[in-house]
């Protein structure tokens, strides 16, 4: 059978991206074959577009890395039935109206949410997840810097900063945002656009004990003088540059730890356990009034180049999603 899903001609902008009629996947041992509602854009999304992020071997060649929808079959003896509502994280493919899902990713949606907020879920607060807890290993009293902190992810970590009893800092680019940052718990934020040497305000408060970075080079110096001793810095992106020089003797003398982090390819036995940790802390935590959900705009299918644009444009205040529910006619 087939199905619409968004196709690329070759790596580039979102002139290579259409919908086309491809074939229906099918469901084996462990996993959902899920009707896809609504997906969550990502900024992994146009990196992989532009031709520099490949999709892992064995995953789908199509965008998309979450998504909420209704399982449609399952592949073997599963805790899910047809019918269930679920969201979840996948590898690739959930730009199409089916996707295939990990029944060990797969988390029954609340009954509360939306699936456009559902889909805004998995990748921001797993990648968020990863990073706090398991990488730099944030504490409670610690005071954290996260970069782009407008953007899905950076709303995310704020929040869970936040849920951890640490303090949150965050930069963006635009006013607008820094408020959007300070209502979801952050202590300080500034733009780092106009002021490009943030150091010295950072280290003005006492400097900061974990930083998670999606920018990458261009903020690399300002981060290591900003963090404390002991201090861990997180790189989880490059949109700033791939090349930085390192100050061996400040890595040194203030003890620090520089780390690299990426979700996609970490093995499924983690992105499990992350799912779990957002389906047993992080939903609880919503529900409570704890933290919520940063949905900022809803694309149709047939919009994808615009909300790639928009999410390019760095407009966002939180997640971009596709809405899938309704059927388009080819």
């Amino acid at each position: 059978m087939l199905m619409r899903a968004v196709v690329q001609s070759g790596p580039g902008g979102v002139g290579t991206l259409s919908i086309s009629m491809v074939e229906k996947p099918v469901a084996s041992a462990g996993q959902l074959l899920v009707r896809v509602m609504a997906a969550g854009l990502n900024r992994a999304d146009i990196v992989q577009r532009e031709g520099h992020y490949p999709a892992p071997e064995g995953a789908s060649p199509i965008l998309g890395l979450e998504i909420a929808g209704v399982v449609e079959a399952v592949g073997g003896p599963s805790r899910f039935k047809a019918g269930d509502a679920v969201f979840g994280l996948l590898q690739g493919g959930a730009y199409a109206d089916y996707a295939l899902l990990d029944e060990a990713l797969a988390i029954p949606k609340p009954d509360s949410m939306s699936w456009a907020e559902a889909a805004s879920l998995p990748e921001v607060w797993m990648t968020a997840w990863l990073n706090l807890v398991d990488v730099a290993d944030l504490q409670a009293g610690e005071r954290f810097l996260v970069h782009a902190g407008a953007s899905g992810v950076g709303a995310a970590a704020i929040q869970l900063a936040c849920l951890l009893g640490a303090e949150a800092v965050a930069s963006a680019s635009a006013d607008e945002k820094l408020d959007f940052c300070r209502e979801l718990g952050a202590v300080q934020a500034f733009n780092a656009r106009r002021e490009p040497v943030f150091s010295a305000q950072i280290k003005a408060k006492g400097g900061v004990d974990v930083i998670l970075d999606p920018v990458g080079g261009s903020y690399f110096r300002e981060n290591l003088a900003c963090l404390k001793p002991d201090g861990r810095l997180v790189v989880i992106g490059i949109m700033g540059g791939r090349s930085a020089e390192l100050n061996l003797g400040l890595l040194l003398v203030k003890r620090l730890r520089i780390m690299g982090s990426t979700l996609r390819s970490q093995p499924l036995a983690v992105r499990e356990r992350l799912a779990r940790a957002l389906e047993q802390v992080v939903l609880p935590a919503i529900a409570a009034g704890k933290a919520r959900v940063t949905l900022d705009s809803i694309y149709p299918l047939s919009a994808v180049a615009d909300a790639h644009l928009y999410m390019e444009d760095n407009s966002n205040l939180g997640k971009v999603v596709l809405d899938l529910s309704q059927v388009m006619q080819m």
